[in-house]
């Protein structure tokens, strides 16, 4: 088993992965084409800030089954191509909170007491002092946009500075807060009303670009913005022409939209700035943190199959899944069986969970993971799964009720192709002990293994003796009988046979003249 570690992390972080017997390899200043090279056979792949992982290079990583990021940010790996490719990716969140809550003060004091300038001036022998006058943080009004761990560790360290709160996240509100300590208003409000703005928000579709010309001129022109947060959510060039026409005080900078950030970044040569090169996580003890912190995570997920911190796992506790594996692989054979009864288009999937099964997520994924190995070329996992539905033009739809009529658990399935939708309806009996319950809308016991045959009949006698004359005749033995009875003087049969049976025998069995209909599938992952 190896893993490819493409950027720096800590010997100490390394041991682990070489203590568990995982060999790993390091290339921490090659080429793309370095990279690809080494990745394709690789089991894992931990990076920082520096490796771009995009769908080429995970098409190319064919054995890869997880991407450790050593730090939270995730722009820099194509996360949905991951996703479509069964690969976990796992961050570090909180490893980085204080380090990067610390610089954020440090780049605010600095800025509002001109001390980098001033330090440059004088190592250029110029004493300007009268032209680098500062402002105090006393009374100030600090606007932090994203309240999550590292926006609240900057607001707890800016009170003791007498500063003035207000906070902006779509996910809070005031009750969350203390509201002698911070007050949470809209976006404009904070932009308008803020002396410093700090931003500690993720990049996405919702924030790329966030602060732009329009948003940056409704800031005072006394006010200095800071992001230690990830490029591209202040767009640099409004921020460049806002510094030069002196529509706002200053900016600090530490995140860029590409990094490294070359000579053309019009923030090199803007007035009021003060820019480093992403070290809002750059101390050694938040370096030592998310090395040990992904590189036990890589080792845990690897021999053990576990995992935290995962970014495209909709199931937030694996545990869960050992709990109820059962029910797991029963929804997983329900997902095989609902696809051959349905071999075209599918337009709809429901799954409907009762009694125990309270968590619906894991058991619709496990449906999808068995419901979709035949149809797509791919591996098909839990991860995956929901993303290859979708791309199918698959609506998903699952849900819990607690209307589970004698069962203790029930899993109810429903698939909506071009002709009828199709129903099957499972439940772990005691012991685990899969049975399916009900089959195209018929009540029936069935425990689900090998070939069964689903055969609908006029309810008159001597039936079951001309199937078992025709399977007799191609010597395929008959191991069970199950029928379930309507009362359209119709009959429902779930036949279980030890053989695959084959077309002509089906079709010899459907020429009978009291067959309404036999389809043939089968319990095992072919």
């Amino acid at each position: 088993m190896k893993v490819l570690i493409t950027d720096p992390i800590s010997q100490s972080g390394i041991s682990i992965l070489e203590d568990a017997d995982i060999k790993t390899i390091k290339i921490f200043n090659g080429s793309n084409s370095d990279k690809i090279k080494a990745c394709s056979d690789v089991s894992g792949w931990i990076i920082r800030s520096g490796t771009t992982i995009d769908a080429k290079t995970i098409k190319a990583s064919k054995n890869l089954k997880v991407i450790g990021r050593a730090g939270v940010g995730i722009d820099n790996i194509d996360l949905s191509a991951a996703t479509r490719n069964g690969v976990i990716v796992m961050n570090t969140p909180d490893v980085n909170t204080i380090s990067a809550a610390e610089h954020t003060l440090a780049m605010i004091l600095t800025l509002s007491r001109n001390i980098s300038q001033g330090d440059y001036e004088l190592k250029k022998n110029k004493w300007n002092r009268h032209l680098l006058i500062g402002t105090e943080l006393r009374n100030k009004t600090l606007g932090i946009i994203g309240l999550g761990k590292i926006g609240r560790e900057v607001m707890s360290r800016s009170l003791p500075f007498g500063m003035k709160i207000l906070g902006y996240d779509p996910f809070v509100n005031q009750k969350m807060f203390n509201s002698d300590e911070i007050r949470i208003v809209d976006l404009d409000e904070i932009t308008q009303q803020s002396d410093f703005i700090t931003i500690h928000v993720p990049l996405n579709k919702e924030t790329k670009n966030l602060f732009n010309e329009d948003r940056l001129k409704k800031m005072k022109k006394t006010a200095r913005i800071i992001n230690v947060s990830r490029g591209g959510i202040i767009n640099e060039e409004d921020l460049a022409k806002s510094l030069k026409n002196n529509d706002i005080s200053g900016a600090a900078i530490d995140v860029f939209a590409k990094e490294p950030i070359d000579r053309s970044n019009p923030l090199l040569s803007a007035p009021n700035t003060l820019l480093t090169p992403h070290l809002g996580a750059s101390t050694e003890e938040a370096k030592e943190g998310v090395s040990i912190s992904i590189c036990e995570q890589i080792r845990d997920y690897l021999l053990e199959n576990k995992l935290d911190n995962a970014i495209n796992v909709p199931i937030s506790d694996l545990s869960i899944i050992k709990e109820i594996q059962p029910s797991l692989d029963l929804a997983e054979m329900m997902g095989r069986l609902q696809d051959q009864l349905n071999p075209g288009g599918v337009k709809k999937i429901q799954i409907e969970c009762s009694g125990t099964l309270k968590d619906s997520k894991p058991v619709a994924l496990s449906f999808l993971k068995g419901f979709l190995n035949r149809r797509i070329p791919e591996r098909v996992n839990y991860i995956n799964s929901e993303a290859l539905a979708i791309e199918l033009g698959i609506k998903i739809e699952h849900s819990y009720t607690n209307d589970s009529f004698s069962y203790t658990n029930l899993i109810r399935t429903r698939v909506s192709g071009h002709a009828h939708p199709t129903r099957i309806a499972g439940s772990i009996f005691g012991y685990n002990q899969p049975r399916l319950v009900n089959i195209l809308g018929y009540d029936i016991d069935v425990t689900p293994y090998g070939c069964l045959l689903l055969t609908k009949n006029i309810d008159i006698p001597g039936v079951i003796g001309k199937i078992g004359t025709i399977l007799g005749q191609y010597k395929i033995n008959i191991s069970g009988y199950i029928l379930s009875k309507t009362d359209k003087g119709q009959a429902f049969s779930v036949i279980r046979v030890e053989n695959y049976v084959r077309e002509e025998t089906i079709q010899e069995i459907i020429n009978l003249k009291e067959i309404i209909s036999v389809q043939q599938v089968t319990c095992e992952d072919k």
